[in-house]
Parts: structure tokens; C-alpha cells; sequence
């Protein structure tokens, strides 16, 4: 039997000999996961004890993160905009950054449902669905379709719709972009992948290694993605309709310019955490 305490202890001090950043954290996160505990456990109850089982789970854990594999990786499951979604190796990691285009969107999703009744949605390269999942747990008169080119992915964000209870409000579609998409939309929304093709080599490992290369790719100047969205939106939105889409840092003025220059206006901005502009939200002129 090891106690809580002794977990905590033996978790930070490995992830730390491993040179890991925020090693304490990370530690924190495996145990608490793996142990079903919280930090107020810790602090009342250190001497919980826990079965051999648990202590050989947070030593595969500690190799696979010493090994670089990311934290949230290792448990299978992030939290993003309050809730849990599994992950897989077809998908991203949903990162707090993309939360800013949700908050971006869903003021606009609640403005187009008091008016109409319903927002329809379009998400494209949902991954882990993670994007529609946030707007539909928090406007429950919006519906969302959600598209993926990548099967796996398909199928991780079909399992985090039913675990939240969402599944009948969001559809799954196979496209590439547009594609396969039918019908017309309130609001398109889409986090393309959008770091030039040369800086991949260059990312962090844990990025690099981890998350899938087609989800981060957005050719050689990172701006591809925005050109399609931009080409091919507008015969998918219905009136008064919307275009929203996360950007890399500095994009800004770039990604304005391919959407002004089918058509669009820029019509707001959220920044991210780090003050970077990250969500733009278009209205065609």
C-alpha cells in the first residue's frame, strides 16, 4: 500500500529528474486522475492509502510522460470549456486558445436562436467535436453538423457526443472540408490546421510527435485552409450568416484579406489567454 501523499511525492520528483516543465503539475494531474482524488484530498487525507495496482498505473504513466508523451495523452481525455472529451491519436488536443472561438460564436449562436428559433452550425475539422460539443452544452437550441476528413476522429467525437448527451442534436459527417456537406448554415465555424509546412519540424515534441500532422499542416504558408473556407462559404450560409475561424498568432491580417477578398467583412475578434488575437468572425458584405 503507498499512501497519497507518497504518490504526489514519488510523481513530482520523477517527472522533475526528467527536466519535464511544470513537472509539478503534471504530477498532480496523473495522480489525481489515476486516484480519483483532489487537491483538498491531499491536503486532508495524505495518508489515503492506495492498492500496488494503483502505484504500477502512475509508474506506466510517469515512464510514458518522462518518455515525452503529453499529460492529457497519457489519460486519454482533456477538459475543454468545462467538459471532459476523450481523445485519440486521429485527433487534436482541444486547447484553452480555442476557447476564445467559442466564446466568440456564441453570442451570435444565441442572438440567431432568440430571433429564429435555432442556430444551425457547421463545424469543420471538428476532431474531438470539441468546438460544436461547447456551443450546443451551452445554447441548447443550437444543432450542429460536424465534419471530419479523418474516420477515427469521426468516431472519437460520436463517442463524446453520447457520453454529454448531445448526439441527437449533432450529425457526423465524413467530408473533406465541404465536401460532403449539405444545406445551408447560420454559423461555420473551423480551427484549420495552420502552421506553415517548414515550421512543423520545429514545433515541440510533445506536438510534433503526438498530435496528427494533417490536423497542423496548412501548407506553405500556413494559410491554405482559410482560402477553401473562404472560397467555398458562401454557398453554405444561409442570410445574415457567419464565418468564424481560429488563427495562428500574427495571421490576423492575412487571413482578413482572404475572406475580404471573397466577399467578406471582418465583424469581430477574441484574443486568447496570452492576449494574442485568435478567433476572427466574418459577415459577407
Amino acid at each position: 500500500m503507498t499512501t497519497l501523499a507518497a504518490l504526489h511525492r514519488i510523481a513530482r520528483a520523477a517527472l522533475a529528474e526528467a527536466g519535464i516543465a511544470d513537472a509539478a503539475l503534471d504530477a498532480r494531474i496523473l495522480v489525481e486522475e489515476l486516484t480519483g482524488t483532489t487537491r483538498t484530498d491531499l491536503l486532508a487525507r495524505p495518508e489515503m492509502e492506495f492498492a500496488a495496482e494503483i502505484t504500477e498505473k502512475l509508474a506506466t504513466a510517469l515512464e510514458r510522460r518522462t518518455a515525452g508523451e503529453p499529460v492529457h495523452r497519457i489519460l486519454g481525455a482533456r477538459e475543454f470549456y468545462g467538459l471532459r472529451l476523450s481523445l485519440s491519436p486521429d485527433t487534436l488536443e482541444p486547447r484553452p486558445d480555442t476557447e476564445a472561438l467559442v466564446d466568440l460564436a456564441l453570442p451570435f449562436v444565441t442572438s440567431v436562436c432568440v430571433e429564429r428559433g435555432v442556430c444551425r452550425v457547421l463545424d469543420l475539422g471538428t476532431g474531438t467535436g470539441a468546438i460544436p460539443l461547447a456551443i450546443l452544452s451551452a445554447e441548447p437550441r443550437a444543432i450542429a453538423v460536424a465534419t471530419d476528413i479523418a474516420p477515427g476522429a469521426l468516431e472519437t467525437a460520436k463517442a463524446n457526443a453520447k457520453a454529454l448527451g448531445l448526439s441527437e442534436r449533432v450529425e457526423f459527417v465524413l467530408s473533406d472540408w465541404f465536401g460532403g456537406v449539405e444545406g445551408t448554415f447560420d454559423l461555420i465555424v473551423s480551427n484549420p490546421p495552420y502552421i506553415p509546412s517548414a515550421e512543423i519540424a520545429s514545433l515541440a515534441a510533445e506536438v510534433r510527435s503526438f498530435d496528427p500532422l494533417r490536423a497542423l499542416d496548412g501548407g506553405a504558408d500556413g494559410l491554405g485552409p482559410y482560402r477553401i473556407i473562404a472560397r467555398d462559404a458562401g454557398g453554405h450560409l444561409a442570410p445574415g450568416g457567419a464565418v468564424m475561424v481560429e488563427i495562428g498568432a500574427g495571421q490576423g491580417p492575412d487571413v482578413a484579406g482572404i475572406f475580404a477578398e471573397r466577399g467578406f467583412r471582418q465583424a469581430g475578434s477574441r484574443r486568447d489567454l496570452g492576449g494574442h488575437e485568435r478567433a476572427l468572425f466574418f459577415l459577407r458584405q
